[in-house]
C-alpha cells in the first residue's frame, strides 16, 4: 500500500488503495512505507528493514500522546508472532530531508539488510520482457482453457497460452531484443482457481492440451530467448510449498530461469493474512528455494519489500502496490498522480514489477465501447516509468500489435537499460512530478525520464551529470503539443540533439504525461 501525507496539522492526504483521499490525522490507520511532509518542506519516510520471521509493521496514529504506534499484523488466531528466544526484530527506518530528491536516493533501507547470501550471483541477470498477460486482462484472451461441461474440460477458443500465440511473441521478442517472455494461463486449473477454499487447484508441472512446452523451449531457444515461468498459488500456499522442488525441477528440465508468484486470494491454511508472520516466512523460503535452485523469483500479491534483495538478490522485483493492471479495473483506474507517489512510497524498500509499457491508453477494444477503462497516462510517460520506477526486471506490458504501430517509440524501450551504475534524482515532489536520470551498467549511456500528475510542467533540467569532454546525441520522446492522457493520450513527437555536461534541455510535460530521453556518446 501506498499513502502520502501532505500535511501534518491536523489533516492527511492518504491513499486508500493507492487513490488519493482525505482523512483526519487522529484516525489514521495505515500500512509502511509511510511519507509525510510538514508545511515547513520537510520530508519523512517510516518503514522497516530486513522483515525476517515477523510479522508487517502497520502504523497507528495515537492523538492522546501525539504519536504512531507499531501495530503488528496478527495471525488468523489474532497473535502476532511466534519467537524462539533470542531473537531479532526488523529494523525500524526513518528517513529524513529537506529534499524530496535526496528522500529517493537513499539506501539506509537497503543497506540495514545483511549482505548477498549467495556465493556466486553472476547468473542472476537483468532481464526486459514481454508477456502472455495483459490480453487475458483487456479480455481479449483467457487464463483458463475453456469450462467444465459434465465432467469434461471443453475449449471456450480463446485460451491465450497456446503454442501458437506464444511463438507469435517469442518472435517478436526475438525480433525487438526482448531477453523473455512470461507465459500466464499455461497449466491446468484455471477452470477452477480463483476464492475457492482448495487446496490442490493447481499442480505447477501439468500444462494444457494446447500448450506444448517441449517445443516452446526448442522454438524459443533457437531464437535466442527464455520462458519464463508463471506459478499462481491461489493462495493456496500450503499446496504450493509442497510441489516447489517438483515445480522447479520443471523448469529446469523446460529452461526456465525466472518465476512470477502470484498469492491472489484468502491463505491457505486458516485464513491467515498476506502480511503476517506466516506469510512473511513463506516469501522468504521462496526466495531461498529459488536462490538454491539459480532461479530468479518476482512475487505478486506479497509483503512489501524491505530490502532484502540486498541479501537475495535473486528476488528481482515484487508487485506490492497498485500495479498498471488495476487500470483495467472500472473507471478509476491509478490517477496520474500515482506513479509520482509510489518512488516515495512503495519503492523505497525494493524495486517494483509495475508493468509499464502501454501503447493503448483506451481498454475498451475487446470489452465494447461502453467500458469506462483507461490507463491514465500518455504514452511518453509510459516511456518514462523505465527510468523513475526501478527494476532489474523490466517487462514491456502492452500487446506486440500495439507496439508494432509505433515501432519508433517501441525503440526508446528496446534501448534503456534495466541495471545501472548511477543515479540522479534531478527534481522531485511527491504527488506532482519526478525527474530521474540513470547511467547504464558499464556503459557511458545516460537515459532520462521526467513525469508529473494531472498538471502540465515545464521543466528546465541541466545534464551536467554527463562526462566533461564528451558529446553525446539526446533522442528525446516528449508529449506532443496537444498530448493530454485523457483525451490524446498517443501524441508524441521524437526529436535529435546534440549534447554534453553544460547542455540545458527545456522539457514541457503534458497532463498526465512524460518524457523520456536517451543520451549515448555521438558517433
Amino acid at each position: 500500500m501506498t499513502t502520502r501525507l501532505s500535511e501534518i496539522d491536523g489533516r492527511i492526504g492518504a491513499t486508500v488503495n493507492e487513490i488519493f483521499a482525505k482523512t483526519p490525522f487522529d484516525t489514521l490507520g495505515v500500512q509502511t512505507p509511510l511519507l509525510m511532509r510538514s508545511d515547513a518542506g520537510l520530508y519523512i519516510n517510516i518503514h522497516e528493514a530486513a522483515l525476517v520471521n515477523y510479522p508487517v509493521m502497520q502504523l497507528e496514529y495515537r492523538k492522546q500522546n501525539n504519536r504512531f504506534t507499531s501495530n503488528l499484523c496478527k495471525d488468523a488466531v489474532g497473535n502476532a508472532a511466534y519467537l524462539p528466544i533470542p531473537f531479532q526484530t526488523p529494523w525500524r527506518t526513518i528517513v529524513v530531508s529537506d529534499k524530496a530528491t535526496d528522500l529517493l536516493a537513499s539506501k539506509l533501507i537497503l543497506n540495514l539488510n545483511e549482505p548477498c547470501k549467495i556465493a556466486d550471483p553472476s547468473w542472476i541477470k537483468p532481464t526486459k520482457f514481454i508477456g502472455v498477460w495483459w490480453e487475458m486482462h483487456i479480455g481479449k484472451g483467457t487464463w483458463n482453457y475453456g469450462e467444465v461441461q459434465n465432467g469434461r474440460l471443453v475449449p471456450n477458443g480463446k485460451h491465450a497460452a497456446n503454442t501458437e500465440n506464444v511463438m507469435r511473441y517469442i518472435d517478436f521478442a526475438s525480433k525487438h531484443g526482448f531477453d523473455g517472455v512470461l507465459v500466464e494461463g499455461w497449466n491446468v486449473g484455471w477452470e477452477d482457481w480463483f476464492g475457492k477454499w482448495k487446496e490442490d487447484v493447481f499442480d505447477f508441472v501439468t500444462p494444457y492440451p494446447d500448450f506444448d512446452v517441449a517445443r516452446l523451449q526448442k522454438y524459443a531457444q533457437s531464437k535466442g530467448v527464455k520462458l519464463i515461468m508463471h506459478h499462481e498459488t491461489s493462495s493456496s500456499v500450503t499446496n504450493y510449498q509442497q510441489y516447489m522442488d517438483t515445480a522447479y525441477a520443471f523448469m529446469h528440465r523446460y529452461g526456465y530461469d525466472a518465476v512470477k508468484t502470484g498469492y491472489v486470494g484468502r491463505i491457505i491454511p486458516r485464513g491467515e493474512h498476506h502480511d503476517g508472520q506466516w506469510m512473511v516466512n513463506h516469501y522468504n523460503k521462496v526466495v531461498e528455494a529459488t536462490a538454491r535452485e539459480r532461479i530468479m523469483v518476482d512475487m505478486h500479491e506479497c509483503a512489501r519489500p524491505t530490502g532484502m534483495n540486498r541479501t537475495w538478490p535473486n528476488w528481482v522485483a515484487n508487485e506490492a502496490a497498485r500495479g498498471q493492471e488495476f487500470c483495467n479495473s472500472g473507471a478509476v483506474g491509478n490517477l496520474p498522480e500515482h506513479e509520482t507517489i509510489l518512488p516515495f512510497t512503495r519503492l523505497m524498500g525494493g524495486p517494483m514489477d509495475y508493468t509499464p509499457g502501454m501503447f493503448e491508453m483506451k481498454l475498451n477494444a475487446f470489452r465494447g465501447a461502453d467500458r469506462p477503462e483507461a490507463v491514465h497516462t500518455t504514452l511518453a510517460k509510459q516511456l518514462a516509468l523505465y527510468v523513475t520506477m526501478y527494476s532489474p526486471f523490466q517487462m514491456a506490458a502492452d500487446l506486440p500489435e500495439n507496439y508494432e504501430k509505433h515501432l519508433d517509440a517501441l525503440q526508446f524501450i528496446k534501448d534503456v537499460a534495466a541495471d545501472w551504475d548511477d543515479t540522479r534524482y534531478l527534481k522531485a515532489e511527491p504527488g506532482d512530478y519526478i525527474v530521474v536520470a540513470r547511467k547504464a551498467k558499464a556503459t557511458q549511456n545516460w537515459f532520462l525520464g521526467a513525469i508529473t500528475d494531472e498538471k502540465k510542467r515545464a521543466f528546465d533540467v541541466s545534464l551536467d551529470f554527463l562526462t566533461e569532454g564528451i558529446n553525446y546525441e539526446a533522442i528525446i520522446y516528449a508529449d506532443a503539443p496537444n498530448a493530454h492522457y485523457d483525451t490524446n493520450p498517443s501524441a508524441y513527437v521524437i526529436s535529435k540533439k546534440k549534447v554534453n555536461s553544460k547542455t540545458v534541455l527545456a522539457l514541457n510535460l503534458a497532463e498526465g504525461g512524460g518524457c523520456a530521453i536517451s543520451i549515448m556518446p555521438a558517433k
